[in-house]
Order: C-alpha cells, then structure tokens, then sequence
C-alpha cells in the first residue's frame, strides 16, 4: 500500500490490525507511525491503552503478549515497535500476526532493510 492510501485511511479512522513499516526511507515510516501515535487515541486513552517498544531492548513475546491485551476504556489499543530492525527473534511475532486482536493496531518499524520472505 502506499504512502497517501495509508495516511487517508489512517485520517478516516480505517484502521488495519498490522503496519508493517520497512524499507530503506525513514521518513515515511516516522511519518505514519507518527500519525497513529498521535492521532488513534486520545490523550486519556494513550495511558492505558498505547506502548512504544524499542527494539534492542524488547522481547518479542512480551510485545505480543501486549499486543493480545484488550484496551480499557477504549475500542482499540496501539503498540509500537520502534527500531524493530534490531529486535532479535522478531520471527516469533508471525504467531501473532497469522491471528492478531481485532482491537490492536499493531505498528512495526523496520528502518533501512527489508524483511526476509522467511521472517514476512
């Protein structure tokens, strides 16, 4: 999907469970998950219900146990994975992504490298 198709769905709240996030351009990747961060919740929905990891520092069984919360308060939840390139053992979320909770957005960015047809 592109850059345009995916910020106008995004600004008419057309939500898709999974953003994978990858290729050798950043900007575009901080530009949407930028937008979801800022703009899917609320400011009092944020604190219950959005997550920002990081890669290196992050277990991905964590991330997917997260990510299989239900919100509170709120019709959907948002989990970020930043600088997912670095996470190690990323593999084990394509559990989570062959049935992801309706109610998560999940968002992962993968900077400067393309995901393996393996790992996809």
């Amino acid at each position: 999907m592109e850059f345009e198709t995916i910020l106008r769905n995004l600004a008419k709240k057309e939500y898709r469970p999974i953003y994978l996030l990858h290729g050798e351009e950043p900007y575009f990747i901080d530009k949407i998950s930028g937008y979801i961060e800022k703009n899917v919740l609320t400011e009092e929905e944020k604190s219950f219900n959005q997550t920002i990891f990081y890669g290196k520092d992050s277990d991905p069984r964590i991330i997917a146990d997260t990510a299989y919360k239900y919100p509170m308060m709120s019709g959907k939840q948002v989990v970020i994975i930043k600088e997912a390139q670095t996470l190690k053992e990323i593999e084990i979320l394509r559990n989570y992504a062959s049935k992801p909770m309706p109610s998560t957005i999940l968002v992962i960015c993968y900077k400067y490298k393309t995901l393996n047809q393996k790992t996809k």
